[in-house]
């Protein structure tokens, strides 16, 4: 099953995203990737890091995300990771909440992660370069 990020600047907006799109698909993996190390607004790489291995598996990882920083270190924290990972972790541009709903049932599914990234797609904001 794909496993899905949320990387916001704040914890609070994370778990809650987290929270919602868990009460759509229960079972998929997902981890809440917000606000830095000691609590503060922010994101932070070595959390996002964390999050991928945590809900990492051959199927592959989605991470979704609130504004440029969150998107640049989530960039940083895959490269921290092995090649052989990096290949199925995917950054995806969409709106965070309907995103990570709509990721979260298309995991739930057994869809593939290029499936999953489909699933978001027509919700693109334009957050990545």
């Amino acid at each position: 099953m794909v496993g899905i990020v949320i990387v916001s600047h704040s914890n609070k907006v994370a778990e809650g995203i987290k929270e919602l799109a868990g009460q759509m698909a229960a079972d998929v993996p997902m981890v809440a990737a917000g606000g830095t190390s000691d609590g503060r607004l922010g994101t932070d790489v070595e959390k996002i890091m964390n999050a991928i291995q945590e809900v990492y598996s051959e199927d592959g990882v989605v991470i979704l995300f609130d504004l440029g920083s969150a998107y640049m270190n989530s960039e940083m924290a895959i490269e921290c990771l092995p090649e052989d990972m990096q290949k199925n972790i995917e950054i995806v541009d969409t709106a965070l909440v309907e995103g990570a709903v709509s990721a979260a049932v298309e995991s739930s599914i057994n869809g593939t992660l290029e499936s999953v990234k489909q699933s978001v797609a027509a919700m693109s904001l334009g957050k990545m370069p």
